[in-house]
């Protein structure tokens, strides 16, 4: 006698066929059924130990995959527990499906407005709502995901879940197919405008975001038309690596030469990029005579953070392309003293410094300076919320977009380590490193064990001022007690080994031979590197950071 399909197997089901490779989450009663159908039709399931560490998992996964990512977590509390890594996911406009069972019974202890929550961060609730449509709306819910880019909330009630859900086959859930935006050019009058634009400009300057990572080749042979230079914004650092002029990050993390230079610019073009405060340091880097013209997919998104004299609506890829510049290749801002400028000026680890180590402490900048000499080049670096985090993210360099994870848009501390185990999954080819501050390690410890369950090879860095040091050096300075934020010593070396990783306590720059040692290998354990980091000032990005606060 065959068993009839449930409407929670249905849903794993038309889910794998439509691609999904990878989900994680955290099993209880409401998921259950799900979860395992996504494993039966060959999802892989990633176990995390708390469900918003699980959430930021497929956040990054899917970022640096390409990939849509499954999370899959229980009623009530297990979506809850997950909402800050979704509310980073919705802002991020990652492509991403939470399963969440569903107590729809207001007398349930586990009752709560799911579509509520999902809505107040930016996610799109949808809901099974009878067993014989679980196939579809579980398609409809991959195609928000795939062709809008959006994170998904998918409710699955109880009830509901385990009712039979005739008609499904397997042959019948096929895949939601490319995103209806790749090719999209835009208005043919707009294109043309940026191009006079272009002929026009005597210092363009190019800053791509996350929307154009697919788009390098087409944005430099653009550029080399134009004559511009290139940055990027946090997010998709790396992307111009290796390009003579590439300026590296724009905005607070940017170098001095780097901020010059944008600064001195008379045409700023973002590209997939939302020229937010972050990327223009509240504008500051947009000259008062500067026209901005931004390319973006989402209309919605075109001017909100800085004025635009002209938006383009469509593909960044397919926009570069189509694009003509009247009268062919201009010199632009481009010269051989800038080219060397940037050669010698264009990365922070050039620019020079007072090294500030000692009494037991080293500064960041020497220690980081120093990892990035010992690590492998090929690296996939993600980093967490803090005081630190320019540090890693600026004088830690990557090969490519794809060798830095920045979940950043809601900017919360406690994900970087969840961070790096997605990217690790979507990256195994390299080398994975999660920097950390010590109040964002302690707060995501528990993903410790499920970095050495993984057996990932990963070096955890924690920059340990024993504070929360973005707020030590915001209102320190005003005569504010800091008890509050400041706390004792912890060993984290010590808890670190308690979950099965090899570990070296680094004060000097004599510290990191243990590096260099587990560097040569077997690398059969993560690594953490517990780094006792001068506290002394905050980090140059942060008084730039707070006048958004």
């Amino acid at each position: 006698m065959t068993v009839p399909e449930t409407a929670a197997a249905a849903v794993g089901r038309a889910l794998a066929a439509s691609g999904v490779r990878t989900a994680f989450g955290v099993v209880g009663s409401g998921n259950f059924h799900v979860t395992n159908a996504l494993v039966e039709h060959g999802v892989r399931f990633v176990a995390a130990r708390h469900e918003g560490g699980a959430a930021t998992m497929a956040d990054a996964y899917a970022r640096m995959s390409g990939e849509v990512a499954v999370v899959t977590v229980h009623q009530g509390p297990g979506l809850t527990n997950a909402m800050t890594g979704i509310a980073e996911a919705a802002k991020s406009r990652t492509p991403m499906i939470v399963l969440a069972g569903e107590a729809t019974d207001a007398r349930s202890n586990f009752h709560v407005d799911q579509d509520a929550l999902a809505t107040a961060v930016g996610a799109v609730p949808m809901r099974v709502t009878e067993a014989a449509t679980a196939r579809e709306r579980a398609l409809e819910a991959f195609r928000a995901a795939s062709q809008e880019r959006r994170t998904v909330l998918l409710n699955l009630p109880l009830d509901v879940q385990s009712a039979p859900a005739s008609g499904v086959t397997a042959s019948a859930a096929g895949a939601a197919g490319p995103s209806g935006h790749e090719g999209q050019v835009g208005a043919e009058e707009q294109v043309a405008e940026l191009g006079r634009l272009l002929a026009g400009a005597r210092r363009p300057v190019f800053v791509a975001g996350r929307g154009a990572r697919h788009a390098r080749r087409e944005l430099e042979a653009l550029a080399d038309r134009a004559g511009a230079l290139l940055a990027t914004s946090a997010v998709a650092k790396g992307l111009f690596r290796g390009n003579p002029w590439d300026l590296d990050v724009s905005g607070g993390f940017a170098t001095p030469l780097a901020a010059e230079l944008i600064r001195g610019a008379d045409l700023v073009v973002g590209w997939g990029c939302a020229l937010n405060m972050w990327t223009t340091r509240h504008g500051s880097l947009i000259g008062p005579e500067a026209r901005v013209a931004q390319v973006d997919l989402d209309p919605a998104a075109v001017g909100v953070h800085v004025p635009v004299h002209l938006g383009v609506v469509g593909d960044v890829r397919a926009v570069a392309a189509a694009l003509t510049v009247p009268g062919g290749a201009a010199p632009g801002y481009r010269s051989a003293e800038l080219a060397r400028r940037i050669r010698d000026e264009g990365r922070w680890r050039t620019v020079p410094y007072q090294d500030e180590s000692g009494a037991g402490r080293i500064d960041p900048r020497t220690l980081t300076i120093a990892l990035d000499d010992l690590l492998p080049a090929e690296r996939v670096v993600s980093v967490d919320s803090g005081n630190f985090m320019g540090y890693p993210s600026m004088f830690l360099d990557v090969p490519d977009e794809g060798g830095f994870c920045f979940t950043q848009a809601f900017q919360s501390i406690g994900l970087g380590l969840a961070t790096a185990i997605g990217a690790a999954l979507a990256r195994p080819d390299r080398l994975p490193v999660a920097a950390l501050g010590d109040g964002g390690a302690l707060m995501g410890i528990a993903e410790l064990e499920t970095v050495v369950r993984l057996g990932l090879p990963m070096v955890v860095v924690v920059y340990d001022d024993e504070a929360y040091g973005a707020e030590v050096h915001h209102f320190g300075p005003h005569g504010h007690r800091l008890d509050t934020v400041r706390f004792p010593p912890a060993d984290l070396a010590a808890i670190a080994r308690g979950h099965g990783f090899a570990a070296v306590t680094v004060t000097d720059a004599a510290g990191l031979a243990g590096v260099a040692e587990w560097l040569k290998g077997p690398r059969d354990r993560p690594l953490l590197v517990h780094a006792k980091i001068t506290g002394e000032r905050g980090s140059w990005w942060l008084e730039e950071a707070f006048k958004g606060h």
